[in-house]
C-alpha cells in the first residue's frame, strides 16, 4: 500500500469514529498523517506522494492499524501518544501529567504585537500556570538576555516542564516554582515582573460538562475555571496589581470566555490582541489599568 493510501484510510477511520481534534491537529487527515509518519519513524514533513512514493509493508500496516484503533478506543490526545507537540515550530515533550500546550500566547510572543507595550528595559518575565513549560521556553528564546520564572500548582506538570527545560538547554535561564497563584509565588520570589504570561484554567462549568473525551483525558485542574470560567482569573487580576512592575504587562488567555470576562470585569480597559483564533481570546492589561481604582 502506498503511503498516501494508508493515510487516507486512517483518516477515514478517524472520521467514521467521530474522534475530536485540537491537540496538535485540527482535522482527521492531518492527525492520520502525523500518526502514520510517527509510527513509521519518518519526519513529519515527509511527502505523502510524489515521484518517489513510499510503500507501507503489510507488517507496518498492521502496526498502524493498531495505533489508529488505540487512538479511537482510548480517545487519547495524539500528543500523549507521540509524546511530542509543536508550538510555533518548536518541539516539546508532553505526557499525561500536563495539559497539551496550545496557547495562543505563543503566537503573540513570536510576533511584534506587544513591542509597543513592552518597556525597553524589560528584565523579568513570569509564565504563570506554565504546565509543560512551553511558554517559558518560547519567552526565553524570544528574550535571550532575560531570566524567566515559571510556576504551576501541579508537581506533575513541573516534572514535565523540567524535561523541556533540559531539552532546550534552558535550565540556567528558567527557574521553576511550585505555587498556587501569584500571591503564593511572590512570597517565594519576592519580586515584581515586567511581563506576566498566563494561560490559566478558564473553561466554564457547562463547557466542562460537554468536553470531548480527548480533553477530559487532560488534567482537569488545568482546564476547570469554575461556573463562569473566571474563578482563577479573578484572583490573578487582583494579585497582579502588586506583582507587576510600574510599567509591567499581563498577557492573559481566556479562550472562548469573552462574554463571561466582560460580565465579570465590565470596566477593565483590556487591549485585545489578534490571534489565529480571533481577537477575543487573548488580552493585555497594564499595571496602571489594574491599579487605577477599578474594582476587580
Amino acid at each position: 500500500m502506498r503511503l498516501i493510501q494508508q493515510v487516507e484510510q486512517a483518516a477515514k477511520k478517524l472520521t467514521d469514529a467521530g474522534v475530536s481534534f485540537g491537540h496538535g491537529t485540527t482535522n482527521a487527515f492531518d492527525e492520520a498523517a502525523w500518526l502514520v509518519l510517527w509510527k513509521l519513524g519518518l519526519p513529519l514533513d515527509t511527502p505523502l506522494q510524489g515521484e518517489v512514493s513510499i510503500n507501507v509493508t503489510n507488517t507496518q500496516k498492521v502496526e498502524i492499524d493498531n495505533l489508529i484503533n488505540q487512538r479511537i478506543d482510548k480517545r487519547q490526545p495524539i500528543a500523549y501518544i507521540t509524546q511530542e507537540v509543536w508550538l510555533q515550530g518548536i518541539p516539546f515533550y508532553i505526557d499525561e501529567r500536563s495539559i497539551v500546550p496550545r496557547s495562543l500566547i505563543a503566537e503573540i510572543l513570536c510576533s511584534d504585537q506587544i513591542d509597543y507595550w513592552i518597556h525597553p528595559e524589560i528584565k523579568s518575565v513570569l509564565d504563570l500556570c506554565t504546565g509543560n513549560g512551553s511558554l517559558a521556553v518560547i519567552a526565553a528564546l524570544n528574550f535571550p538576555d532575560i531570566k524567566i520564572d515559571a510556576s504551576d500548582i501541579s508537581k506533575d506538570a513541573l516534572e514535565v516542564a523540567r524535561i523541556n527545560l533540559k531539552k532546550h538547554q534552558l535550565q540556567d535561564r528558567i527557574t521553576l516554582f511550585e505555587a498556587d497563584g501569584l500571591l503564593a509565588l511572590t512570597v517565594q520570589t519576592n519580586r515584581c515582573y515586567d511581563l506576566i504570561l498566563c494561560n490559566p484554567p478558564y473553561v466554564n462549568s457547562q463547557s466542562m460538562a460537554n468536553l470531548p473525551l480527548e480533553y477530559l483525558a487532560e488534567p482537569s485542574i488545568a482546564l476547570d475555571g469554575g461556573i463562569d470560567g473566571m474563578r482563577f482569573i479573578r484572583k490573578i487580576l487582583q494579585d497582579a496589581k502588586n506583582s507587576l512592575s510600574k510599567n509591567g504587562l499581563l498577557i492573559l488567555e481566556i479562550g472562548n470566555e469573552r462574554n463571561y470576562f466582560d460580565a465579570a470585569f465590565p470596566l477593565l480597559p483590556a487591549v485585545w490582541l489578534e490571534t489565529s483564533a480571533g481577537e477575543d481570546q487573548v488580552l493585555l492589561l497594564t499595571q496602571e489599568a489594574l491599579s487605577n481604582g477599578i474594582a476587580i
